[in-house]
């Protein structure tokens, strides 16, 4: 027999949806908007300039396959549809990752944009309140992805974490990886 403590927690936990209670995942009450980058030494981004290591490519691999989904700004969701077709001169590490970046659903913000590839959503008009409905969403993270899209999102209070990455590389300028003016 289950004391009240236990029967009332049995009772909460039933009313939470399925997806919640798979082992390993932590039970929120809110989707968590996360803006994570790789980043110079010296603050800045440039992904031409250097790449991750294949064990920080294997831990992005894993990363985008737990997502909820990501949001993006026109520039960096440019950038990331290189991963919406196979190239023959990818390693297997590519494919697995371009296989789930592909399954993930985007939010593309952008006003200049007039259509977007596939499992993605055009975002042109109250941003603030998509993202927003995106945020309470009942569960998972919601990548944020790129510095303009970021600093937007948090002169707003937008985000809740925030993941750099940085390399051993001093880039002496270019954009910075947190923009100027964010709080």
């Amino acid at each position: 027999m289950r004391s009240g403590a236990e029967a009332e927690m049995m009772t909460k936990l039933k009313a939470v949806p399925p997806l919640l209670k798979e082992p390993g995942v932590e039970i929120c009450t809110m989707a968590k908007l996360v803006y994570g980058l790789n980043q110079s030494l010296d603050g800045y981004v440039d992904h031409l300039v250097f790449r991750p290591s294949l064990a920080l490519f294997r831990h992005f691999m894993e990363h985008v396959r737990n997502l909820t989904g990501i949001v993006y700004g026109r520039g960096m969701y440019e950038v990331m549809r290189y991963w919406d077709e196979d190239r023959a001169d990818w390693v297997a590490e590519e494919h697995d990752f371009a296989a789930a970046w592909r399954s993930q659903p985007k939010w593309i913000l952008s006003r200049s944009l007039k259509s977007v590839g596939p499992n993605a959503t055009l975002v042109e008009d109250d941003i603030e309140a998509v993202i927003r409905g995106l945020n309470a969403q009942p569960a998972g993270e919601i990548e944020v992805a790129g510095p303009s899209l970021a600093g937007s999102l948090t002169s707003l209070g937008l985000i809740d974490e925030y993941r750099l990455y940085l390399h051993p590389v001093v880039l002496g300028g270019g954009k910075a990886a947190i923009l100027a003016g964010s709080r």
